[in-house]
């Protein structure tokens, strides 16, 4: 279902929705390959808690990608740790190869990081429906 149309989306307080858009940290994303076991990856990505949706630039070969287009729909964390202050985005995690959606995630990550992410032959954004908002210390 189209993030748009969803009908509840977590919520989250000022202080997590600032941890989380702070361009000073980077976050781990994990993604299950097809055997069943875990990937995991550093990642910068972007927020978005009006729509719930998190994103995260990459390339369609990229191992997390191939995880997520073997099982679309498939389940992914995004953990951001600082010290002992961490979130934890899980949701359900889709490969998006559509122009437009591809330059709002790469537009994000600007606005995020200050610079634009790497534009190699391939680019796609991961879209995140995060269902599920874990927190300590934020």
């Amino acid at each position: 279902m189209p993030l748009s149309k969803r009908e509840s989306r977590p919520e989250v307080s000022a202080s997590v929705d600032a941890f989380l858009n702070d361009h000073r940290y980077v976050a781990a994303l994990t993604t299950v390959r097809p055997d069943g076991t875990l990937h995991t990856a550093p990642v910068r990505f972007t927020w978005d808690a009006d729509t719930g949706l998190a994103r995260v630039m990459t390339v369609v070969s990229s191992r997390k990608a191939r995880n997520l287009l073997a099982a679309p729909g498939g389940r992914v964390t995004l953990c951001q740790v600082q010290g002992f202050t961490w979130v934890t985005l899980e949701g359900t995690g889709t490969v998006v190869t559509e122009p437009a959606r591809v330059a709002e995630g790469a537009r994000r990550y600007a606005e995020r990081y200050w610079s634009g992410p790497p534009n190699p032959p391939g680019r796609v954004v991961i879209e995140i429906e995060v269902d599920r908002v874990l927190s300590l210390n934020t």
